[in-house]
């Protein structure tokens, strides 16, 4: 990928005084050519850089360029070795751990010391997950159309869309693009896409919004629920809504107050809390819980699990 090589030319001529077109093809993989190019694309972009002819010649940056070695600390490094070791971690590869070895290469002393934060964004769907990203990633990339089976709570349908950006969100991955059923801007979670399929290539929309991420905008509260919960689940409340979500009563249970997006989703959290919490109210919540805890106890009062 041309941007990745040419940021990694820049981060070794920022680190190493001189460097040659041969030393970088052969590092990067590609013709000498190809060097020359991206070394003139580096200059376009207005770094000042020197080629000096002769036996001891070679590139470099030139003298008096002041923003060559402070741009990145070292704790600059080792914050991007984290972050592109984090993306291996969702895919099938090793492209981005090789991109920073090759960027590393002849700068052992400006990336030192042990590994400090170790980033891990894959998941239990793993070996499901990793093929969609990739297919995600080409068709960006190329400008692919795709097409797919989408499951919701609504049901299933057919989609086709053209993607513009993959984002790790709320703990998942999404792919966000234009939506030719609904024609509109859609964010699609990745683990309810099935039978993705590249499609035709189609050209970039001249306005292409970028996605609105805040938790009001892709989940509006809805309404707002009074529980208390028992004192055995104060962990869960402090991991899931902060040390101040609760007030803790003379004894010793918390009275929680929160708003909520839908009902499916207060439905499934209060049911996980299993008997350790009381919605106060809404009183609508309370006789929807009621009902389901009846239904469920019915189903399994039958002998017959059939």
């Amino acid at each position: 990928m041309k941007l990745d090589r040419e940021i990694g030319i820049l981060s070794i001529l920022l680190q190493k005084e001189m460097t040659t077109a041969l030393e970088l093809a052969e590092l990067f993989e590609v013709s000498r050519r190809t060097i020359n190019r991206d070394i003139e694309a580096l200059c376009m972009a207005g770094i000042p850089i020197q080629t000096i002819q002769g036996s001891d010649g070679g590139i470099r940056i030139m003298n008096g360029y002041r923003m060559d070695r402070t741009l990145l600390s070292s704790k600059d490094m080792q914050m991007i070795l984290a972050g592109l070791r984090s993306l291996d971690s969702v895919g099938g590869s090793r492209y981005y751990s090789q991109l920073m070895e090759k960027i590393q290469t002849g700068s052992s002393k400006f990336v030192s010391g042990k590994d400090s934060i170790l980033i891990d964004l894959s998941s239990f769907n793993k070996d499901r997950l990793a093929p969609k990203i990739g297919l995600i990633q080409d068709a960006i990339q190329l400008q692919k159309k795709v097409s797919f089976v989408y499951y919701s709570p609504n049901g299933e349908t057919e989609r086709e869309i053209e993607p513009y950006y993959l984002i790790f969100k709320w703990s998942s991955w999404y792919v966000y693009g234009f939506c030719l059923l609904r024609k509109d801007f859609r964010l699609f979670k990745l683990n309810r896409m099935d039978r993705i399929v590249h499609k035709e290539t189609f050209e970039k929309r001249s306005e292409i919004p970028i996605p609105e991420l805040s938790d009001d905008k892709i989940f509006p509260p809805g309404g707002r629920i009074k529980a208390v919960f028992d004192p055995s689940m104060k962990w869960r409340l402090v991991e899931e809504y902060g040390i101040g979500s609760f007030e803790e009563q003379e004894d010793g249970t918390l009275l929680f107050e929160h708003e909520y997006a839908d009902d499916e989703g207060l439905l499934s959290w209060m049911l996980s809390c299993r008997d350790k919490v009381t919605v106060i109210e809404p009183d609508y919540v309370r006789d929807k819980l009621y009902q389901m805890a009846n239904d469920i106890a019915a189903k399994y009062e039958k002998k017959d699990p059939m």
